[in-house]
């Protein structure tokens, strides 16, 4: 798999749909758009085939400045776009795009050579800030996640959100391999295909574009609300899967992408477990990779609660994701000032 860099703008580039973008870029492309400013604001985009966020609003940003100069110089890498013409996040046959980046498990891989290849690329040009576009398949607000609470990285966060999450699970993301580089962001905009989300990222993309730095302060406590990812719950392979009344090993509740964002008690129920089977869920802390179910959620008869408050983000009724990522990550409330590890 080779990376493809282009200096010009491809003809029909901003007519193209996720979809339709492979009949332009031959693979995994890296361009690069000149502008008033140095270095430049670097935004991928298509990571998942299946979120075309990123890509449309890209398009309404060029858009927006078409026929004069960018604010600033912008590298956008489009990523999967043969998944993008699936309309599914990888194909069988490849990685996930945003778990091979350099730091990550599979960075050895055919994809992971290609993200190091990108990197290598933004680091001999420069690179002002870097910003992750997503979309989810649950009911989420739009909010930003960074791998560092430096002052630069909250003030990219608080521009698109003030909700933000801070996690430094699972590795091999884009926003952690950039952090190295540069201000670094993801931002989950919601749903695919929704215009809200998508005009919320370009106004997003455009601030930053216009910006000549960073504060060197903080945001202010009061405009920021901090949440640290704590745990990553999947569901085992082996484990059944259905919602409401299904039967299966692991029968979810059927509003459970309403508790998405929402802080929980104890003795929540996230659905019924049928005893007997595996452990229904696998949850971690940190990369020991050490199952915790029990240490997050208890078996009262048949119904699996949770055991200790947390809020979850990323719940979802699409089984495809489930698998294919998790079924949740659970936060805690949390200050900047209090988070360790590096800014």
């Amino acid at each position: 798999m080779k990376l493809v860099t282009l200096e010009d703008l491809p003809h029909g580039f901003l007519d193209a749909s996720a979809r339709t973008i492979a009949d332009l870029l031959p693979g995994p492309t890296l361009l690069h758009l000149d502008g008033a400013r140095h270095p430049a604001l670097f935004v991928s985009v298509l990571l998942h085939g299946d979120e075309s966020t990123g890509l449309v609003a890209v398009q309404e940003v060029l858009r927006r400045h078409a026929g004069r100069t960018l604010p600033r110089a912008l590298s956008v890498f489009v990523g999967n776009v043969r998944a993008a013409r699936a309309g599914v996040r990888h194909l069988p046959d490849q990685r996930d795009f945003n778990r091979v980046w350099p730091g990550g498990d599979a960075s050895d891989s055919v994809e992971g050579a290609l993200m190091r290849d990108v990197i290598a690329a933004m680091r001999a040009r420069g690179v002002f800030a870097s910003i992750d576009v997503h979309n989810n398949s649950g009911l989420n607000p739009r909010y930003a996640c960074v791998n560092r609470t430096g002052a630069p990285f909250l003030q990219l966060a608080r521009l698109f959100s003030r909700t933000v999450v801070w996690f430094t699970e699972p590795r091999g993301v884009q926003s952690l391999a950039f952090a190295d580089l540069c201000p670094a962001v993801t931002i989950e905009c919601g749903r695919p295909g929704h215009a809200e989300g998508e005009s919320h990222a370009a106004d997003f993309l455009d601030a930053v574009l216009c910006l000549s730095e960073f504060p060197a302060h903080p945001p202010a406590p009061h405009d920021l609300d901090l949440f640290h990812t704590e745990a990553i719950v999947k569901v085992p392979p082996e484990i059944s899967l259905a919602f409401g009344a299904g039967a299966a090993d692991l029968a979810l509740r059927e509003d459970l992408d309403h508790l998405n964002f929402s802080e929980l008690a104890p003795g929540t129920p996230f659905g019924r477990w049928r005893r007997g089977a595996a452990e229904p869920l696998h949850v971690t802390v940190g990369d020991d990779g050490r199952n915790r179910v029990w240490e997050w959620f208890e078996a009262r008869e048949h119904e699996l609660t949770l055991r200790r408050t947390a809020m979850p983000a990323m719940l979802t009724r699409s089984e495809a994701a489930i698998r294919q990522d998790c079924l949740c990550y659970l936060m805690v409330r949390f200050e900047a000032d209090a988070a360790p590890g590096p800014e």
